[in-house]
């Protein structure tokens, strides 16, 4: 089985390493200090199984599994017992080991891993809105008793203020009364994503992402944790 390691602490991927070692036919390919390094190696490349630290800084284990389409086993490292419940609700998880671990235990997981079938995920049929149709490429919305067209391309912001929301575009911003709720629904899935409770990007439009937050033109936009395995999925990663 080929497998690699992930985990924020260099001494625990040697402890792991060295009881990989161990093992026949169990061999490591590469060592990660982060879940982003780690997903740029798997856009590229078939693993057998994954040892992955639970807790890391700004993008926890489940945060990365929710990034996969099609995880490969898992088995789940940390030092927390509190999320062993949470953590078999999930088909490629086969095994949650805590530190300090020991080669007997160790052994076990690797057998499990062995034996057992991740089901890959079945892909829901898509369905498409019924006001986003694959022609539809622009938004009508009231503005002064006018309905004034906005290309769906030009949009780079929606931001949610009080009772209106705030729509930004490279030409003009427009300020309209409704909902993120209500207009997330009018908008192509291809384009734009909710980030956080009060904004929604078009994520073509993002210049950098820096920890929790993105840049897009000139305005910083935080990313809410639930919302930011969605977003790492979406980017082309190299």
């Amino acid at each position: 089985m080929n497998c690699i390691i992930i985990d924020d602490e260099a001494a625990a991927r040697t402890i792991v390493a060295h009881l990989c070692s161990q093992v026949d036919n169990l061999d490591v390919i590469e060592e990660f200090p982060n879940a982003i390094s780690a997903m740029k190696f798997l856009n590229r490349n078939d693993i057998d199984l994954i040892f992955l630290d639970l807790h890391m800084p700004d993008f926890s284990g489940f945060d990365f599994i929710e990034t996969l389409k099609n995880p490969p086993k898992i088995v789940l490292t940390t030092s927390d017992k509190n999320f062993a419940i949470e953590a078999f609700g999930y088909d490629c998880i086969v095994d949650y080991l805590l530190k300090p671990i020991t080669f007997t235990r160790f052994l076990k997981s690797v057998q499990k891993a062995q034996k057992e079938k991740v089901t890959p995920p079945v892909a829901p049929a898509p369905i498409l809105k019924e006001t986003t149709t694959l022609v539809e490429k622009e938004l009508y919305v009231n503005i002064d008793r006018r309905l004034v067209k906005i290309l769906f391309e030009d949009i780079y912001l929606i931001e949610a203020k009080g009772d209106y929301i705030l729509i930004k575009t490279e030409k003009k911003n427009y300020t309209v009364h409704s909902t993120l709720k209500k207009i997330v629904e009018k908008l192509p899935d291809a384009l734009f994503l909710k980030v956080h409770r009060s904004y929604i990007i078009n994520f073509k439009k993002i210049i950098d992402i820096e920890d929790n937050s993105v840049l897009i033109a000139k305005n910083v936009i935080p990313i809410s944790r639930s919302n930011r395995p969605e977003l790492m999925r979406r980017l082309n990663l190299l």
